[in-house]
């Protein structure tokens, strides 16, 4: 199968080329190598893999020819109020919008990366598909306006396109400004570690592994929307408790303010995955974590 991965040079992407390439596939990607994620981190990432370097917003698309288009390209992160809200405007919404209409044009299947932020201030837990989205912040109100464009492309142009809610992705290659990277990092380090609000904020954590595996399966059988989540809710106290267990040292943490926009809960209600797809999470917190915490000592040296 020849497939094409937006974002293939970040996080999630990079891991999704290199299974696709694993398992026989062909496979291009793109990227613009924003400066949000450390570019020296894309370019190790998009080691041995075929990366264009493209603007989704305003270069030309030409999906032609491709089986399938995973579509994870986007402006992530909830602090997204003020002055950067152009940028999430431009990187998700209008990037999604001509992403849609090529492959609609080309026809070429989708899967495309949404979030758990779209859900916000849910009132259920474990949050199934059909729950109300109530977004807290820009980034997830985006998020949800691109799910809104797929449909639309879906009804009046034929749009083939699955859609996939990560939940509160972790792993190896992490983008640098995400919880547990930094929290690796000033474990390594020896550096303080901000804490914004109590540390009481729950998330539904997911193996970057375990996300993959789903992204693949909803790519090649999948039909409407899905939560991907693992079943390893913690909280960010619980959870840097661990990494001090794993890593054998002791975090030095300060308080801050609560972020805008933050969710205080994430916990995601797989039945329909597990059951249509037939996907489960396979990595645990723990195991996901050490394997952090050694990708994380290969680029930071102990103090």
């Amino acid at each position: 199968m020849r497939y094409l991965v937006t974002g293939a040079a970040g996080f999630i992407g990079s891991h999704l080329a290199e299974a696709l390439v694993a398992r026989g596939h062909e496979v291009r990607g793109i990227d613009n190598f924003t400066d949000y994620y450390d570019p020296a981190l894309k370019e190790e990432n998009a080691r041995g893999l075929e990366i264009a370097r493209l603007d989704l917003a305003e270069d030309e698309l030409d999906f032609k020819g491709l089986d399938g288009v995973f579509h994870l390209a986007g402006q992530p992160g909830v602090r997204s109020f003020g002055d950067v809200f152009p940028t999430y405007l431009r990187r998700n919404v209008l990037a999604s919008q001509r992403v849609f209409e090529a492959a609609a044009r080309d026809r070429a299947r989708v899967v495309f990366a949404s979030s758990s932020s779209i859900y916000g201030g849910a009132e259920r837990f474990p949050t199934p598909e059909g729950t109300e989205p109530q977004p807290l912040s820009p980034y997830g109100i985006t998020k949800l306006a691109c799910e809104h464009l797929a449909a639309a492309y879906g009804r009046e142009f034929g749009l083939d396109c699955v859609v996939l809610r990560y939940f509160n992705a972790f792993g190896p290659r992490q983008r640098p400004d995400m919880a547990f990277t930094r929290v690796v990092n000033a474990l390594a380090s020896g550096e303080t570690f901000a804490i914004f609000g109590d540390g009481n904020q729950s998330r539904g954590w997911t193996y970057v592994g375990d996300i993959v595996d789903a992204t693949v399966a909803a790519m090649e059988r999948g039909t409407g929307t899905y939560n991907v989540g693992g079943a390893l809710e913690a909280s960010l106290n619980e959870s840097i408790a661990l990494l001090e267990q794993i890593s054998g040292r002791r975090l030095d943490a300060v308080r801050e303010q609560a972020v805008p926009g933050d969710q205080p809960r994430t916990s995601a209600d797989t039945t329909r995955i597990r059951s249509g797809l037939g996907w489960a999470p396979a990595v645990s917190l723990e195991q996901g974590l050490a394997a952090q915490w050694e990708w994380a000592l290969s680029k930071v040296p102990l103090a």
